[in-house]
């Protein structure tokens, strides 16, 4: 299956300002079809997915394991293909600061009552269609919506 790529959208910066993140698709399969999770921001309570910066002595794709761990509560088991980027705008420190998120299929193994940013966020399973929808960056809805983890 071809992904179409969407040009990301960098908005009055130059490329040296832009950041690095590694997110995280939580998926599992549930009688045959293919269920994701998303969290909420801890600011806006939008719905996201796990995401962080670069860890030392972490591929990315265990960085993104970890952020799973952190803020949805999931052991994974996470995937070394990236099936994704997309862009977004975190405000820190009163700045617009572009970042660019490398998305990394991590396969969910155990979901836990008890978890570092479990006060701070809601997490919920639904189905890709849906999640597609409720996400606010087109990038990341198109790759909710193509994931296929039989790819992978």
């Amino acid at each position: 299956m071809m992904i179409q790529q969407l040009p990301f959208h960098l908005r009055n910066t130059g490329k040296r300002d832009v950041r690095s993140q590694f997110g995280a698709l939580p998926y599992r399969i549930v009688n045959g079809k293919v269920k994701v999770l998303l969290i909420t921001s801890r600011g806006t309570g939008r719905w996201i997915i796990p995401k962080g910066w670069p860890m030392h002595q972490c591929t990315p794709a265990e960085a993104a394991g970890i952020e799973a761990f952190e803020e949805a509560g999931v052991k994974t088991r996470p995937h070394n293909a990236v099936i994704g980027f997309y862009t977004y705008a975190k405000i820190q420190n009163g700045r617009r600061m572009p970042v660019v998120v490398a998305v990394f299929p991590v396969e969910v193994k155990k979901e836990l009552s008890n978890w570092p940013e479990r006060t701070q966020r809601q997490r919920k399973w639904m189905g890709r269609k849906k999640a597609a929808k409720l996400v606010q960056e087109p990038e990341l809805a198109q790759i909710i919506r193509n994931f296929d983890p039989t790819l992978l």
